[in-house]
């Protein structure tokens, strides 16, 4: 079959290899679309921290948000989940330490992450085999496009939903790509007012497109008292700013990572009895990113603004490759 492997800094390319087949307890799903994001082009610049501490080597088969229908399944497992439409959880920990018996599969010490670590090749390729236990089965009313969605979608929510806002609420979102894009719909569904700072006129005016007038660079941002902040970007200097502009008895949320470490001054966060949180990972909030786009009340499809076939994957990881103001682009390995 046909995949995406990258073999090195800037360089991979399409390459014939061996399908999958599905061990016990695992099923072969036939990939309908797999995101490209942020992760991805670290791989392929070379950035990627997992690279430096041995997480991930080169060669490697990228892709982990993704969705498709079950082809084939292993010994083990139910034969219902044949001809489903599915996404799957990144994250798969090996279920029998005390963070994986806790819940917190996402960060087991010994977890496998698709398309991510090595030993579980990614979607950017026309299938892959996952464990059943990773799969979430989507309703109609949730297509491949947005099955796709979910799994960035699920880190949105969760970074929206920690921020504790609702109705009467301010919100200050910080990056207005797809993480930052996606946190803002989640806590405008739930009823908070949102404000979107950004670095360019383009990705703020592609903001409001979407119904956030309230689109700031940092020169333009008001005087508000925000209830929250999310940093949604990869700026070092950034974290410190969040707490400096949260209201005191607010909470700041870290999603974004950068480059380089970022600094930040504790008592600035103890004087205003300010609540920190980082997330990492879309796991506890799958679920109810599959049931917010099954009811309409987050509708994330505007964001993609490319569905491009597996040999443009590299102009796309390198920036070459146009895709228009929206910031997610989609691969379809049928193309």
């Amino acid at each position: 079959m046909r995949a995406f492997v990258l073999t090195g800094p800037g360089a991979g390319g399409v390459r014939e290899v061996p399908r999958p087949v599905a061990a016990p307890g695992e099923v072969v799903v036939d990939v309908e679309r797999a995101g490209v994001c942020g992760t991805d082009a670290e791989f392929f610049s070379g950035d990627m921290a997992y690279l430096r501490s041995g997480h991930t080597t080169y060669p490697l088969r990228p892709g982990h948000e993704w969705a498709g229908v079950v082809s084939s399944v292993g010994s083990g497992v139910d034969a219902a989940w044949l001809g489903r439409r599915v996404m799957g959880d990144t994250m798969i920990g090996d279920g029998t330490c005390r963070r994986c018996r806790r819940g917190l599969q996402h960060v087991c010490e010994a977890r496998q992450e698709v398309g991510v670590r090595d030993g579980r090749p990614g979607a950017l390729a026309e299938q892959l085999a996952v464990p059943a236990s990773s799969l979430h089965a989507l309703p109609g009313s949730v297509d491949a496009v947005l099955g796709a969605l979910v799994e960035p979608g699920g880190n949105a929510l969760r970074a929206a939903r920690a921020t504790g806002a609702g109705a009467g609420d301010r919100v200050l979102v910080f990056g207005p790509g797809t993480i930052g894009l996606m946190a803002a719909m989640f806590a405008r569904a739930d009823g908070a007012e949102v404000h979107l700072m950004g670095r360019t006129e383009a990705s703020l005016r592609f903001a409001r497109s979407l119904g956030f007038e309230h689109a700031w660079t940092e020169d333009e941002l008001p005087d508000l008292p925000f209830d929250a902040v999310i940093d949604a970007t990869n700026a070092a200097q950034l974290p410190a700013r969040a707490v400096e502009l949260v209201e005191p008895g607010g909470r700041v949320v870290y999603i974004g990572l950068s480059a380089t470490p970022s600094t930040l001054d504790t008592r600035t966060l103890v004087l205003g009895d300010v609540t920190a949180v980082g997330i990492l990972s879309a796991s506890p909030g799958l679920a109810a990113t599959i049931e917010a786009y099954a009811s309409g009340a987050v509708d994330p499809r505007p964001l993609v603004g490319a569905t491009v076939g597996l040999s443009d994957v590299a102009a796309v990881l390198a920036g070459t490759h146009p895709t228009g103001p929206a910031p997610k682009v989609h691969v379809d390995p049928r193309l």
